[in-house]
């Protein structure tokens, strides 16, 4: 039986020709949205590109021109709960998953579609922040791929230590006393690009990424994500203490680090890589958040590294 068609925006991608999505259940009986692009050009293999949270899969258009320029197909997916994935709950705007590890369930299910359409081989993954946590617990799972990127991976969350004990405290209390499905405090109703202005924003230093971004949601808005759950911090702080106590997956490893992030924990990445045999940390100089998303040059530099680790691993 072939894939169930789903919607997939191109209008709104920025990505190169070749672009479609697909409906695929997962074991639990979710439904998820999984896209990919490909074409004749892009015969060197399939990045299995993981997003972070709030995030789906047009978001990726311009990697994926950026990956087929280099010769590589593209996959992405709308994890369980963001995109047209389906909702946690009633309110779709708010960040929910009841547990981190479910993330692996739509994993399987991605992975199961790229084996029926066929997609290129040699695969690699490129993790980007929430989906660096996912795709690490994959890969250190035997995920398929050759090698692997990450930008920015969530490998530890970037609370202040003013908030650490109420985020501790959330976390104990919450599902005694009916709080687990609030939205986090000091979290956004709207999805961040949507409530913030581009000036001082900690995602990207680039006015024409950003823009994108914003006019995405404002073409799509059942894109829309806001402010995650207390149950989605606690449960994403446990996986990350988790994958902490894990060893590298032997995999050849490239990490990209902005200079100025401000959203993930920046001693977990240089921790994790410092015991990565063969990994390495490239800190991208000026960069946020969003390394993958900057101006073109340090975008070029990001994929050309990238591209020169995967070529290198051929099969």
């Amino acid at each position: 039986m072939e894939p169930t068609p789903a919607p997939f925006f191109a209008d709104i991608a920025q990505g190169p020709a070749g672009g479609a999505a697909h409906w695929v259940r997962t074991s639990d009986g979710l439904r998820i949205r999984v896209g990919h692009w490909r074409s004749d050009a892009t015969t060197k293999g399939t990045v299995l590109l993981f997003p972070g949270r709030t995030e789906y899969i047009e978001k990726y258009g311009p990697a994926a021109a950026d990956l087929a320029e280099r010769g590589y197909a593209t996959l992405s997916v709308d994890w369980r709960g963001q995109g047209l994935a389906d909702r946690m709950l009633p309110d779709r705007l708010l960040g929910h998953v009841e547990a981190f590890l479910d993330f692996q369930k739509d994993v399987e299910a991605a992975v199961r579609l790229a084996e029926r359409l066929a997609l290129p081989k040699p695969w690699y993954l490129l993790g980007h922040s929430m989906g660096g946590a996912i795709g690490l617990r994959a890969a250190i799972n035997g995920l398929p791929v050759n090698a692997c990127a990450f930008s920015a991976p969530m490998w530890g969350i970037q609370i202040p230590a003013a908030l650490r004990p109420v985020a501790r405290v959330l976390g104990a209390l919450g599902p005694r006393f009916g709080l687990a499905k609030l939205r986090t405090p000091t979290t956004t109703v709207e999805a961040y690009v949507q409530a913030s202005p581009f000036e001082d924003n900690t995602l990207t230093n680039d006015p024409d990424m950003y823009r994108m971004m914003q006019d995405q949601l404002a073409a799509q808005p059942d894109l829309s994500l806001g402010g995650p759950t207390v149950q989605w911090l606690t449960e994403s702080m446990a996986e990350c203490a988790s994958l902490a106590a894990n060893a590298s997956p032997a995999l050849p490893c490239v990490t990209f680090l902005g200079t100025n992030e401000q959203i993930v924990n920046t001693a977990a990445i240089h921790d994790r890589m410092a015991r990565w045999p063969g990994g390495e940390l490239v800190m991208v100089d000026t960069a946020q958040h969003e390394v993958m998303m900057e101006g073109p040059d340090i975008r070029r530099e990001v994929f050309d590294r990238m591209v020169r680790l995967f070529d290198q691993y051929p099969g």
